[in-house]
Order: structure tokens, then C-alpha cells, then sequence
């Protein structure tokens, strides 16, 4: 990742639809970062230690570009 900017979350959702969506930004270029609380160590509140949710992040540079494809990748994946 690019030093120098900010990381801004773009994305929470399931394991699957946080990595799905990290490899489709990284098919353009735009480097993810993935974060949830239990690879920090803080487990509090998880069921048998798995997560629920993940935080997907990016450069708040690369924003603009990576916009439609998080848009669109949202709507896909609507319950």
C-alpha cells in the first residue's frame, strides 16, 4: 500500500464477500487491506472465535477510482 495516505473501510461483510471483493479492486490495481478483530487478538463477543463481519480498507486515493466497482459489487451481493 501506498505510505502517506489514509485507510478508509469501504466494506463489512462476511469473510467470502470481503476477500471476493478485495481480489476484484486488486484485478485493478487498488490494494485492499483486510482488518477484523479477531486476528488483533480482541475476541470478545464471537461466537465459538470465528468473526462475523470484516472490514475491508483501501487508500482514501484510491476512492474514486474503486467507486463503481464497490458500488456494483454491493448491489450484487444484496440479501
Amino acid at each position: 500500500m501506498k505510505k502517506g495516505n489514509n485507510l478508509i473501510r469501504v466494506f463489512t461483510g462476511t469473510e467470502v464477500l470481503v476477500y471476493l471483493l478485495k481480489e476484484r479492486l486488486e484485478e485493478i490495481g487498488i490494494s485492499a487491506l483486510i482488518k477484523n478483530d479477531f486476528q488483533s487478538g480482541i475476541t470478545v463477543g464471537f461466537v465459538s472465535g470465528v468473526p462475523s463481519a470484516i472490514d475491508l480498507y483501501i487508500q482514501e486515493s484510491d476512492l474514486k477510482e474503486a467507486e463503481s466497482i464497490i458500488n456494483e459489487f454491493v448491489q450484487d451481493n444484496e440479501k
